[in-house]
């Protein structure tokens, strides 16, 4: 029996990355797993194709979190295919780093749209559905840039934040009905993203981090599994940091 068995777990922007971590986690722990793709279209097919393996029931929806009428219908169709949902991971999210000088408006506005407005219209569409059930956890990724800022990512550094204020409201709002909002602020996550940086340069980030490491996506989905599960039934309006020390 895993951790999540018999829960349906919807993961938004999953086919690579932490989001794909965290799904492979939570269908090993017996979770039903729906999952959302926008550009990546392969890297969800073949996904939805992996995950089968675990027995649970998997499908990966090409859906933009970032649009509210795409949440909504996401919401309803999932609730249709799998007869309903328990856990939303709010994990989609774009970078376009620049200094303020250099940024554009579009810069700033889509990458808050993208990282931000997704978080809003995803809670704002499972809501009725975890009020009716009275249960529910919502788990939102942040970043430790959204905690301490970076040069160079005004942007994705206000977005990040944003998720964190908005993550405490709704924990706030929502806790009378046994609905649970965190949020996950993960440091130095070595993924596809950061492969194809310089190895001198990444070298320099591991250094500068207590445990000597850049994290895992696996190290970030096992925060997740903890935050979606029953182990987490007394934890909400909280901001984890998975940074391996980083912000200590």
């Amino acid at each position: 029996m895993g951790l999540l068995s018999g829960k349906t777990a919807i993961i938004t922007g999953a086919s690579k990355g932490i989001g794909k971590g965290i799904a492979e986690t939570f269908a090993k722990q017996g979770a039903n797993v729906a999952f959302t793709f926008l550009s990546s279209v392969e890297k969800g097919q073949a996904l939805e194709q992996e995950l089968q393996q675990y027995g649970t029931q998997v499908k990966g929806y090409r859906s933009d979190a970032s649009k509210m009428e795409d949440a909504e219908s996401l919401i309803a169709q999932v609730v249709e295919d799998f007869g309903g949902v328990h856990i939303v991971v709010n994990n989609a999210g774009i970078t376009k780093d620049t200094l303020l000088m250099r940024m554009t408006e579009e810069d700033f506005n889509r990458v808050i749209e993208v990282n931000l407005n997704s978080v809003f219209n995803m809670t704002k569409a499972v809501q009725r559905t975890f009020l009716k059930q009275r249960s529910g956890s919502i788990v939102n990724i942040s970043s430790v840039v959204g905690v301490k800022g970076n040069a160079g990512q005004s942007n994705y550094a206000a977005s990040k934040a944003g998720i964190i204020g908005f993550t405490k409201s709704v924990a706030l709002e929502l806790g009378s009905r046994n609905i649970r909002c965190n949020a996950i602020a993960p440091g130095f996550i070595e993924t596809e993203m950061t492969a194809v940086l310089d190895e001198k340069t990444v070298q320099q980030w591991r250094d500068g981090i207590p445990l000597k490491r850049g994290g895992s996506a696996e190290d970030v989905a096992n925060a997740c599994l903890f935050l979606a599960s029953d182990m987490s039934g007394y934890i909400t309006g909280q901001v984890m940091n998975v940074c391996g020390g980083m912000l200590t």
